[in-house]
Order: structure tokens, then C-alpha cells, then sequence
């Protein structure tokens, strides 16, 4: 790659003509007024942090390939108060990542401690930016990153902060999430997070492999037409009429974890020679969910690492597995994510999975 024998020297007048970061406002649509950033890696991986969304990531790219799953309603501005019921699917643009937490993941559900709605509303929450920093490879600076903290707070209430940075390097086809929640309050507060991964096609296309490594459930109330033994569950299907509205499936698996405490999962199209690989340490997320929606125009898989898995606050709380933070207290959280399009490194992808 002309990045490694530094081709470009004396011949660059400006970073962007390699890549960077670029922010601007959207002025038309439901995403009207909204701030997005787009982040360019100079090796045809592209793709769109939304800052007014929790700083997640929506369109996608690896040269003319689409990565992510986008609703039919796409990106919309912030609304914070849908965090009741199954609003939050009225706001859910889909996107490569979509940040479920940072106090339940699940259905809707009330108790004595309140009322949640689906997911949570972090991600409609909008960041205040406290750093970009821009590669500057004349300098041999090729790395760059963008920084912001969104609020899930309530007077006289839980208090916490996410602090999130995306990253990456000139040259290098990936993506570093480095997030890291804290409780700003005076009183302890639940705690659960999930990473929505929606990919779409065409990486998600019939035959595309799901993979994942792992002993698993079916989820409570699955149909159990995909996940069961007779079926191949790591394959993608064609559009089904039976996941029509909201006909979907998904498996609850306890990922297995390298020497070095890394799980990994993705997706492998064959067709396009290309494999998406993601990775986390199972220290900080010992859950993965595997959502497989197949429906006609509205086709998408999800991969989604968390805390805990998409059930909901109440029943982590009675089965004494739901975490909580200490006034001062922070957790951390990596994920990486890189594009794998030669035969050498897809096939060492593979191999860790089988």
C-alpha cells in the first residue's frame, strides 16, 4: 500500500486528499439539524459517526460496499423523550452501531423501580464534542480520533456519563470504540449496555456466513424455526414472508474468549471477498446476541456484545446479575473492528471460529 512506502511525500498539499475526519450538519429530512462526522481511513473504509446519536455509527462503507443495515426511516434527530414503550423503534435509523443502555437493555417494562422503555435512550442522546484530532501524515501523524460525553441523567436521580471515543489510523482498514461509563451522581446506579450491530446487504446476502464461537440459547419466545439443530443458523437466508412486521429470531450465546481474553465475531460474504471482524474482551462484555430479521425490505442481522443480554433490567435484577455503579465509579469498554479482504487474512479469521 502507497501508505507504507510513504509515496505521498512532498506530493500532499492537504491530510484530506489521503483522509480524516470531516463534521457537518444534515438540513433535510427527520435528520434535519442534526451533526454527523465523517471519518475516511484512506483504504475504502468510510463511514458515518452520529454525534447528535450517542456518537453512533450509521452509513458504512468498504470501497463500493455497503456494511450497515439502514431503516426505512434512517437517521432522525435526537428525541429524549422517547424512552417510554416501544418508541425508541420510531427513532432506530438501524446504522453499523447503535448504543442500547446505559441502565436497561430489553423490552419495555415497569416495576417498582420505574418504567423503561425499550432499549433505553442513550441513543438518542446528543454529544458535546471535546476532541477531534486530525491525522497528519507530513508530520508522520497518521492516527485520528473524535471524543464526546452524552448524559443519561435525572435530577435527584441516577447521574451517569458516557465518554466515548472512535478511532482509527490513515491507512488501516478499522475501526477502535473506546467507551467508558461513569457514575457523576451521589447514589448507586444500575448498569447495562449493549452494541447493536445491524449489518445489511450486500455483506448480509443468501449463503454470507454469521460468525460466532460459543454455547447458546434460542431467546425466550423465539419461534425456533432458525435456532434449532437441524438448522443451519449461521447462514443467511433469503427474505422470508414469516419475518414479515415484527417476525424475527435470536440466540443468546456465551461467546468463547482467546488467551488474551478477546471474542470474536462477524460476518464472511465469499461472494465479495470480504470478512468483518469484531472483536471485544469478554471481561467487559460477556454476552453476544445474534438478531436474524429476514424481511422483505427489511433485511438485517445483528450482532450485538453486552453486558447482559436483551431482556430487560427487572429480570437481571432477579436474577442477581444486573451490575451497578458506585457514586465515582467507571467501567470501561473496547471494541475492534477491521475489514479483512485478502485470502490469508480471512482464512485466519475463519480458523478462529471453527
Amino acid at each position: 500500500m502507497a501508505f507504507n512506502n510513504q509515496s505521498w511525500q512532498h506530493k500532499l498539499s492537504n491530510h484530506f486528499q489521503l483522509g480524516g475526519i470531516e463534521t457537518a450538519v444534515l438540513d433535510n429530512g427527520p435528520g434535519r439539524g442534526t451533526r454527523i462526522a465523517w471519518i475516511n481511513t484512506g483504504t475504502g473504509l468510510r463511514y458515518k459517526v452520529v454525534i447528535d446519536r450517542a456518537m453512533d455509527i450509521a452509513d458504512a462503507f468498504y470501497h463500493q460496499h455497503s456494511l450497515a443495515w439502514l431503516s426505512h426511516g434512517g437517521i432522525t434527530a435526537p428525541t429524549r423523550g422517547a424512552n417510554k414503550g416501544l418508541d425508541w423503534l420510531q427513532t432506530f435509523g438501524g446504522g453499523l452501531i447503535t448504543t442500547c443502555g446505559l441502565m436497561h437493555v430489553g423490552g419495555p417494562e415497569t416495576d417498582e423501580y420505574g418504567e423503561r422503555g425499550l432499549h433505553g435512550p442513550i441513543s438518542n442522546t446528543p454529544a458535546e464534542i471535546v476532541s477531534i484530532i486530525q491525522p497528519d501524515p507530513v508530520a508522520g501523524q497518521m492516527g485520528m480520533s473524535i471524543t464526546g460525553i452524552m448524559l443519561q441523567t435525572s435530577v435527584l436521580g441516577a447521574k451517569l456519563m458516557l465518554k466515548r471515543t472512535i478511532s482509527g489510523t490513515l491507512g488501516k482498514a478499522e475501526i477502535r470504540v473506546h467507551d467508558e461509563v461513569m457514575n457523576r451522581g451521589n447514589i448507586t446506579a444500575p448498569h447495562m449496555l449493549l452494541y447493536h450491530f445491524n449489518f445489511g446487504w450486500p455483506l448480509v446476502d443468501e449463503g454470507a456466513d454469521i460468525c460466532w464461537k460459543g454455547n447458546w440459547i434460542p431467546r425466550e419466545g423465539n419461534p425456533d424455526h432458525i435456532f434449532n439443530a437441524d438448522h443451519n443458523y449461521k447462514k443467511c437466508l433469503a427474505p422470508l414472508d414469516s419475518h414479515a412486521g415484527g417476525g424475527e429470531e435470536a440466540a443468546i450465546i456465551d461467546p468463547v474468549a482467546d488467551t488474551g481474553g478477546w471474542c470474536t465475531c462477524g460476518v464472511h460474504n465469499a461472494a465479495l471477498q470480504l470478512a468483518f471482524s469484531l472483536r471485544f474482551k469478554k471481561a467487559q462484555l460477556p454476552v453476544l446476541t445474534n438478531w436474524q430479521h429476514w424481511g422483505k425490505g427489511e433485511y438485517v442481522m445483528g450482532l450485538e456484545p453486552g453486558t447482559h443480554p436483551p431482556t430487560g433490567q427487572a429480570k437481571a435484577r432477579r436474577e442477581g446479575t444486573l451490575l451497578f455503579m458506585e457514586p465515582g465509579e467507571r467501567r470501561g469498554y473496547e471494541l475492534q473492528i477491521n475489514l479483512l479482504h485478502t485470502n490469508e487474512d480471512i482464512k485466519s479469521f475463519l480458523t478462529d471460529l471453527l
